[in-house]
């Protein structure tokens, strides 16, 4: 490491530059990088280093170094999907969340729902009735309910073991995303009672008790009971207006919850309260984004983080919103993985800002940065 009157400059063994730092960042992320030296020496610097073609940034695919190759399998398995670098030729990265991952972490982050079940009562026979309730996820991704036998929807089910149970994130006091603006996902199949004799009845317990705190009070009673839900049919919506989309059963159970589900409103709304220059320098200078008005972080998780930029449009008082997916190139497996290479990608936007220039064999602060548009505003 060595020292300039603002930055701090990370260098490889064979003296290539891997990362800098301003000074106001260094020293939070100072362990980390020492931490991850090792895998971030492969990526850091790529094959060639075209400059942007006028007029702005391109989305393209194309090959890169064995080293990031190595680095983006080792995160996203072999998955993909299409990102842009600053014009430079990239390889297809799965940089966003499945469907079916997105599905099995509402189910996983939530703890209660609606349960709605086919009512037997007089005068309203067949008619949708909902419950609120609570359930824990068994191994397979499976909903789990402690149920009353005096319940309206423990008696309706006895005529009627279809049921439907949905479940919605629910956005913190600084999140923009409320209302109808949050994933949900519904899961519709048969409802059975467990076995208390079945093989894991005693991590239901645990699991239920851990999450529910009054469970210990009821799980003895012979009036209460734990159910199963077994899918037929899962369907997820991403927000108002965005993705929605049935689920296959079995890709919904063996796909895995986002580590960073339970912790992403807080970080969003760090990042949108403590950084917003940070954010307008990546809008400018890695986003492409001219005569910005408004930029806001809107999701993240362990493969990136989106960014919504709204800036002034071609004709007078009309602003326009684009949203963008910017990745991460090493794997996230905390809080604290995330925050390193948000920062990271913050402080390269500083560097092509503030025009730090490497040499031809060095990379452009910025460019192996994965990034992609996800939304356009058309009207």
């Amino acid at each position: 490491a060595t020292c300039s009157k603002h930055s701090v400059f990370f260098r490889c063994a064979d003296g290539r530059r891997f990362f800098t730092m301003r000074f106001d960042m260094c020293a939070g992320l100072l362990v980390s990088l020492l931490a991850i030296g090792p895998s971030v020496e492969g990526f850091a610097v790529p094959t060639k280093n075209p400059r942007l073609p006028a007029g702005g940034r391109t989305l393209q695919n194309g090959n890169l170094e064995p080293g990031l190759a190595a680095v983006a399998t080792a995160i996203n398995g072999d998955g993909i999907a299409t990102a842009a670098m600053n014009g430079d030729e990239i390889p297809d990265l799965n940089i966003r969340l499945s469907v079916n991952e997105k599905a099995r972490t509402v189910t996983s982050i939530c703890t209660s729902g609606t349960l709605c079940t086919v009512s037997s009562s007089d005068g309203i026979e067949g008619a949708p009735f909902g419950s609120f309730v609570d359930y824990v996820l068994d191994d397979d991704g499976l909903p789990v309910l402690l149920m009353n036998e005096m319940s309206m929807h423990t008696m309706n089910i006895r005529d009627n073991n279809m049921v439907t149970l949905f479940a919605q994130l629910g956005g913190s006091s600084g999140s923009e995303n409320k209302g109808q603006d949050v994933s949900r996902c519904s899961i519709t199949g048969s409802i059975e009672r467990i076995d208390e004799r079945a093989p894991d009845m005693d991590m239901i317990r645990m699991r239920y008790s851990i999450a529910h705190a009054y469970a210990d009070q009821v799980m003895g009673s012979p009036k209460f009971a734990f159910y199963r839900v077994k899918p037929k049919k899962i369907y997820f919506v991403g927000g108002f207006g965005v993705l929605a989309k049935w689920v296959p059963v079995e890709e919904y159970k063996s796909a895995e919850p986002d580590i960073l589900a339970r912790d992403a409103n807080e970080i969003v709304s760090r990042l949108n309260s403590d950084h917003s220059e940070d954010l307008f320098l990546t809008a400018e200078h890695l986003l492409g984004c001219a005569e910005v008005e408004k930029v806001r972080v809107t999701a993240v998780d362990r493969l990136g983080l989106d960014i919504r930029v709204t800036k002034r449009g071609p004709r007078r008082n009309k602003l326009i919103t684009d949203e963008f997916r910017v990745g991460f190139r090493i794997p996230v497996l905390s809080v604290e993985d995330a925050k390193s290479e948000i920062l990271k990608v913050f402080q390269e936007a500083w560097e092509k800002g503030n025009g730090f220039d490497w040499g031809d064999d060095q990379s452009t602060p910025g460019s192996t940065v994965p990034i992609m548009k996800i939304a356009e505003d058309s009207l």
